[in-house]
């Protein structure tokens, strides 16, 4: 099952503006190895031009210490990729499609371009695009659901896929 066009990542606007947010977050980077930003002057600039590129918030990216993390091109991706999309009317079926591919993975097909190609695991796992529409349109919605968790006697489990798709329904 191919999901509907309103639950995809955006990957059309953020191959458009991933050159440029790259440029601005590496000219960044070189005027602070050749003057520093002590006061983060020029990192208040940086977070502003991205803003009015994107609209996105720029307090949930690390713009002062990217290299700290994932490397600039991750970065760039996650600043230009749109957030997911609160929607209305979501199928259980669809919701099964979205928890399934966070769980399993599956490479792209072949015939996706090389933009995709390049971060398409970032999407899923990276900055988390799917469990963030999860959040945002699923009011049971806790990160635990995908992660190894512990039982009351001890024992560690991992949720099932359509025993996440019943807690999230």
């Amino acid at each position: 099952m191919k999901l509907r066009k309103e639950i995809e990542p955006q990957f059309d606007i953020a191959e458009k503006l991933y050159p440029q947010v790259l440029k601005l977050i590496l000219d960044y980077t070189e005027f602070c190895d050749e003057n520093g930003d002590e006061e983060n002057i020029e990192c208040k600039k940086l977070e502003e031009k991205l803003h009015l590129l994107t609209g996105k918030d720029m307090t949930q990216f690390n713009l002062w210490e990217w290299w700290e993390e994932d490397g600039a091109e991750n970065l760039a991706f996650n600043i230009s990729l749109p957030n997911p999309k609160k929607l209305n009317n979501i199928s259980k079926n669809e919701l099964f499609e979205i928890v399934d591919l966070i769980k399993t993975f599956e490479e792209p097909e072949d015939n996706t371009s090389e933009f995709i190609s390049t971060f398409y695991r970032n999407t899923i796992y990276g900055n988390g695009y799917f469990k963030k529409f999860l959040e945002k349109n699923f009011k049971n919605y806790k990160p635990n659901l995908f992660n190894r968790n512990k039982d009351k006697n001890g024992n560690y489990f991992e949720y099932e896929v359509h025993e996440i798709v019943d807690i999230l329904w």
